[in-house]
């Protein structure tokens, strides 16, 4: 009669067949992949996290030693804790640009918010077209271009002509454009699943913002 050894051993023996099996499959698949390009990467959909992940790659770069750059479309007047550790600590590596002037509700203005967004995006333009600059995360971009404060089809052929070969270009924010969204070599959709807003709890630090 088979012991709890016997079970456990032959446990043990399935499953590291099992994992070695998903290894030789995963490494002939790696085998395959040799190229290197500067991604258009875009993070959007209506759940929580587009710019934390956007951040989470430039904190990446920096640990890389990989010169990156912010450029905040929405959330300039915030005093956030993403734009205190880069500009305090990180100023070296990582070039941060809080353009925007907050929500649209905010400022109530649109002229003023077109003005804010194309200097945005000029400066953009600028960093992108730096080569020694690795990434570029372009906070809340979307929204913008939703907005029609920009021409989406201007940023489109900034980024398929203008872009360094090796540059990464992080673009985030609800709403993508399809046309973006097409462009891109990769792109996530944050799914709202539940959001402690709806229960009546504001952002608070270290979560939002």
């Amino acid at each position: 009669m088979p012991t709890d050894t016997d079970t456990s051993s032959a446990t043990d023996a399935r499953h590291a067949s099992k994992m070695a099996k998903k290894k030789a499959a995963r490494d002939k698949i790696m085998a395959t992949k040799s190229g290197e390009k500067g991604l258009i990467i875009v993070h959007t959909g209506p759940g929580k996290g587009k710019s934390s992940s956007g951040f989470g790659m430039i904190l990446r770069c920096i640990a890389h030693g990989m010169p990156c750059a912010v450029v905040q479309f929405i959330k300039g007047a915030w005093d956030t804790g993403e734009r205190r550790l880069l500009t305090e600590n990180f100023g070296d590596l990582c070039q941060f640009h809080a353009m925007g002037e907050g929500f649209t509700w905010e400022t109530q203005d649109r002229e003023r918010d077109i003005a804010a967004a194309r200097a945005g995006w000029e400066k953009a333009k600028e960093l992108i077209r730096d080569p020694s600059i690795r990434m570029v995360l372009l906070d809340e971009i979307n929204i913008a271009l939703r907005y029609d404060y920009l021409d989406l089809a201007e940023v489109l052929e900034f980024l398929a002509t203008e872009k360094p070969p090796l540059t990464h270009v992080v673009l985030t924010g609800r709403n993508a454009a399809e046309g973006l969204i097409e462009a891109a070599d990769l792109v996530t959709e944050m799914t709202l699943v539940k959001h402690p807003f709806r229960s009546g709890i504001k952002g608070q630090p270290g979560v939002e913002f």
